[in-house]
């Protein structure tokens, strides 16, 4: 039997091959190849550039993935981003809209928003698990139902709330948003198969790679750069990245059901 590396080599790993700059060099790539106007260029870059959040990590214990790497992955990527988004948010503010970007980020409610939005859910939970370990145990069957009930409603919340403009949100980002999705979370998988990971560990870096955070991306562009337009990829990715994401839990599901 081959030892599997554990997860802090992963984690090296994944630092050099899956990390948000290099999501975010992919991103440069989608939205400088494909047509699109500045603002949905910059709108795809920060959702490139935000972290996995807490929702990889229910969707990873869903897909019966590794759940205990998903939670290190997404605190490592979390703790970096509190640094990194306002840098290549600018960044891409400058390179895409150049002087016509009359708007600037604000570092200080930027980090902010990060901390209150990805690190301090993670930290709270990590916090129960450590010190209530039973409670932690005897709350997972409830969980994972309210898990996916929780998801369901988040995808019919998102289609009642931007029916209207749906279909033209998809029209302007949806091409670009499903090239970058899908891009990033076939990188994620198959450089696990690449290091010969077990299936668990691939479809947690599938999911950790191509799951962003939509709701930091929506509150970064709406609430802080206050720009409607740059809002446009967050919401057509939002509502993508659950749909795809269900194509991850169906595959690892039937993968752990024929390992019995």
């Amino acid at each position: 039997m081959k030892r599997q590396p554990h997860s802090a080599t992963i984690l090296k790993r994944w630092r050099g091959e899956e990390s948000p700059s290099v999501y975010g060099g992919e991103d440069v790539n989608v939205a400088s190849i494909l047509p699109l106007r500045p603002e949905i260029a910059v709108g795809l870059m920060i959702v490139a550039i935000c972290p996995s959040g807490p929702s990889s990590n229910v969707l990873t214990y869903l897909a019966k993935g590794d759940v205990a790497l998903s939670v290190t992955l997404t605190a490592f990527s979390s703790i970096i981003t509190i640094f990194t988004i306002p840098f290549l948010a600018s960044l891409s503010l400058q390179h895409f809209m150049g002087e016509s970007a009359a708007i600037s980020l604000p570092i200080g409610s930027t980090m902010a928003q990060i901390f209150s939005i990805i690190v301090l859910p993670l930290v709270i939970g990590m916090t129960i698990r450590h010190y209530f370990p039973l409670l932690a145990k005897s709350l997972e069957p409830i969980t994972n139902r309210l898990a996916v009930i929780f998801l369901a409603v988040i995808i019919c919340l998102l289609i009642i709330r931007e029916s209207e403009r749906l279909p033209l949100f998809i029209a302007q980002a949806g091409i670009a948003v499903i090239i970058l999705h899908t891009i990033a979370s076939l990188i994620g998988f198959f450089s696990g198969r690449l290091f010969q990971l077990t299936i668990p560990k691939r479809i947690c870096i599938a999911i950790e790679v191509g799951i962003q955070s939509g709701t930091l991306a929506i509150a970064i562009t709406a609430g802080l750069l206050k720009n409607p337009d740059l809002t446009i990829p967050a919401i057509v990715y939002s509502l993508w990245m659950y749909v795809s994401a269900f194509i991850a839990v169906y595959y690892g599901r039937k993968k752990a059901a024929l390992a019995k």
